[in-house]
């Protein structure tokens, strides 16, 4: 099993440096790998373990609501190579890596969304408190222009999810249409 958790880092690592089709390949390759399996209790949640990880009760939380959005969820193992993303999110075949921040704190996002620039080119916010929505909207504009890479912001509220792109943020209508949806 050593052998194979070290492959299966190496293959994860792969997902630092590839981009475009090749990307794509890579995570499709990560999740059909047979270190994943069913999180026993759960729906459309695999893992390769990490119950003891620190962050895994945030983890779970977010892949639980993912599934009520109609993702299957790939909770990745962190094999101690440095910063890694925390999900492969796929619906309707299409896969896409999400770095997990649990929002819990007053004035949290801005550095949260900070904390993970060079980590994965997608975040999940997983909003667990009310939070300033002129904010919010403020720090992810922030975290987009900081962040050449970044190409989405994942809201999951409640039961709902927001999708923030770069292209939404360039439009001069981005505080006035993300306040109707983040307030509805």
């Amino acid at each position: 099993m050593h052998f194979a958790m070290s492959d299966f880092a190496e293959e994860l690592y792969k997902l630092r440096i590839l981009t475009g089709a090749k990307f794509i390949a890579q995570l499709k390759l990560v999740a059909a790998r047979g270190e994943f399996h069913p999180l026993e209790g759960e729906t459309n949640i695999y893992t390769t373990g990490g119950e003891r990880n620190k962050d895994y009760n945030n983890q779970l939380n977010a892949a639980r609501k993912a599934v009520e959005l109609g993702y299957r969820v790939f909770i990745l193992p962190n094999p101690n190579r440095g910063r890694t993303p925390d999900f492969i999110f796929e619906k309707r075949g299409i896969y896409k890596l999400y770095d997990l921040k649990t929002i819990q704190g007053n004035a949290s996002v801005s550095n949260r969304l900070k904390e993970s620039i060079g980590q994965c080119n997608r975040v999940l916010l997983n909003m667990r408190r009310n939070y300033s929505t002129r904010l919010l909207a403020t720090d992810i504009k922030t975290y987009f222009e900081m962040n050449s890479e970044a190409v989405e912001v994942l809201i999951f509220r409640g039961r709902k999810s927001i999708s923030i792109s770069r292209f939404y943020i360039d439009s001069p209508m981005f505080e006035k249409e993300f306040r109707k949806q983040y307030e509805k």
